[in-house]
């Protein structure tokens, strides 16, 4: 699978995220070096009520549990959204390779937007990373959620 068409599976999977556990659309989707895919996550927090529940956490518990280990080198994370601090250290920790980001998160970014955790010189483990694949279609999602929850929320009033 290449990398467009793997973001666009992270956005079905942020879609139905979204509209199953009526959380923020993120979706997360692992490849192996071979480019197929390993595991998929979406946001789950609502849902299980899990703070940990982020897309990249959940697709990286998937992938683990599929290959039997939680050392995930030689794969690739491809995410809607900027991952916040807990996934980019949960990334580092994984041994992930490769990350790919469609939107980038300018209030709570950790991978190059407010802090860079997977490329610090401190990390022992670096990450390579490429950004704004399919970018304005992972934005528009995150518009288009939020836009209808203030809309619902001044309804209310």
């Amino acid at each position: 699978m290449n990398i467009e068409g793997a973001m666009a599976l992270a956005i079905d999977v942020a879609r139905q995220a979204s509209i199953v556990g009526n959380d923020v659309p993120v979706g997360a989707v692992i490849l192996n070096s071979l480019g197929e895919v390993i595991a998929t996550g979406g946001n789950e927090r609502e849902l299980t009520q899990d703070p940990t529940g982020h897309a990249e956490i959940v697709a990286i518990r998937r992938a683990a549990e599929v290959l039997g280990t939680w050392r995930l080198e030689g794969h690739t994370l491809v995410v809607t959204l900027e991952p916040c601090s807990m996934c980019a250290g949960a990334i580092v920790q994984s041994r992930i390779s490769s990350l790919v980001i469609g939107a980038w998160d300018e209030k709570a970014g950790a991978v190059g937007s407010v802090w860079d955790v997977v490329r610090d010189s401190r990390t022992l483990s670096k990450v390579e990373v490429r950004g704004g694949v399919l970018a304005d279609e992972c934005a528009q999602l995150l518009t288009d959620f939020f836009e209808v929850r203030r809309k619902a929320n001044l309804d209310l009033m």
